[in-house]
């Protein structure tokens, strides 16, 4: 057997911006063209975008490689690579043994399906024949623990349930690579846990691990190196606190725009004061001002809360909250306004704000910077966890009756 598990080299992927054709004649002479070129995989046609740029890495048996790096950077793209969902433009990559995939909610599910079913389809399409799925039938349930659920189809299955499925059926593929992307985060606190004790006890029989994460906490914690990435290039691969922190640094430079400048940014409290102390459950107002270095046409700011180690908790923007569009001239000024109710525990959290334009390309914005104010959430004492949710209780002492025996003649 090789030494090695993973070998990506030289790899470059590209795919096309937006809808690229309207009608079956704009599509039959666009298809005979590609099919007819000599330059159509290696060359960028009209609309088409690098998603990976030269990456290389290998990755050996009981190795845990953790890939990080802004949204868009190329992570999950070099995920469905090497399941074989995509293939590269340029460059070679192999896969020594057998593959077990997480990395997007459903897919190898057929949602009509019952879960049962689903579990002898993805466990077929993950290279498990029927007499080994019959052998660990039990053992993916009683993981996964949706014994009640096994003979509903899986579309009335929420986003975690879909996780737990899809991670068991995996696991037990009893993989020598084993890839997962950041799905797992849509399930409870327990399964996590339960999921990432799973992965380091593969990592210690052997298997080879790729991991993609914005939690930084889990890629230290789970990882022996890290690849940073971004905008598809690969800027370090090494220790992983070194990627961490290179990661973190080079926030600021992305606070440069040619399209916008920010002017003024304030976060407010219920009253209208500026402060940065919170208390759980209170109201905050987080207000932006910019100016247009350009025309600006159709663009949708956003807003966006992490931890202090990179993981992202919320993400929104105008565009999902029915929202005008952000219409300027060079030169105009116009102010965001964004209300949102603090229901976090005691943490120290970072507001972030971007401007992405209407044709949203991954990785591509007017202006980003994730770190742009500090809030802290003070302890209440009242509770614990990641988040606050009011709570309340009341407790009812009935009176005690004192039952005398009735006596029988």
């Amino acid at each position: 057997m090789s030494d090695t598990a993973i070998e990506f080299s030289g790899v470059w992927k590209k795919f096309a911006r937006g809808e690229q054709y309207d009608s079956l004649r704009d599509l039959i002479p666009s298809l005979a063209k590609w099919l007819f070129s000599t330059n159509h995989r290696g060359e960028l046609q009209k609309k088409e975008f690098w998603a990976l740029k030269d990456v290389s890495f290998r990755v050996g048996h009981g190795e845990a490689l953790g890939i990080i790096g802004p949204n868009g950077s190329g992570k999950s793209t070099i995920l469905k690579l090497l399941s074989r969902i995509l293939r590269p433009d340029k460059g070679d990559l192999r896969v020594n043994g057998r593959l077990g995939a997480l990395i997007e909610l459903g897919a190898g599910f057929h949602p009509d399906l019952t879960g049962r079913e689903n579990i002898y389809l993805n466990g077929t399409i993950l290279g498990m024949k029927r007499s080994e799925i019959d052998r660990k039938f039990d053992a993916i349930v009683d993981f996964c623990e949706l014994r009640d659920f096994l003979d509903t189809p899986v579309k009335r299955y929420s986003s975690g349930m879909f996780a737990r499925l899809g991670f068991s059926v995996a696991a037990h593929v009893d993989p020598d690579v084993l890839l997962v992307d950041e799905v797992l985060s849509v399930g409870d606190y327990h399964f996590q846990q339960k999921c990432f004790d799973k992965m380091r006890e593969f990592v210690q029989k052997g298997t080879s691990l790729i991991f993609v994460s914005h939690n930084m906490t889990a890629v230290s914690t789970l990882c022996t190196s890290a690849l940073l990435l971004r905008k598809g290039e690969p800027v370090f691969q090494g220790d992983v606190s070194v990627a961490m922190q290179k990661y973190h640094s080079f926030y600021e430079e992305q606070t440069c725009s040619e399209y916008i400048e920010l002017l003024e940014a304030e976060v407010r409290g219920s009253s209208g004061e500026t402060r940065e102390v919170f208390r759980p459950g209170e109201k905050l107002t987080f207000e932006v001002t910019l100016r247009a270095l350009a025309d600006i046409r159709d663009a949708h700011p956003g807003l966006m809360i992490h931890t202090m180690d990179g993981q992202c908790i919320f993400v929104t923007a105008t565009s999902r909250l029915s929202a005008e569009r952000l219409q300027l001239k060079k030169g105009e000024c116009a102010s965001v306004v964004f209300g949102l109710d603090m229901n976090l525990q005691s943490n120290v959290f970072l507001l972030g704000f971007t401007v992405t334009p209407e044709l949203e390309v991954p990785g591509e914005w007017l202006y980003h910077n994730p770190r742009l104010k500090k809030i802290v959430m003070r302890d209440e004492h009242r509770s614990h966890g990641f988040v606050h949710l009011n709570p309340r209780a009341d407790l009812f002492v009935e009176p005690r009756v004192e039952r005398r025996a009735i006596a029988t003649r």
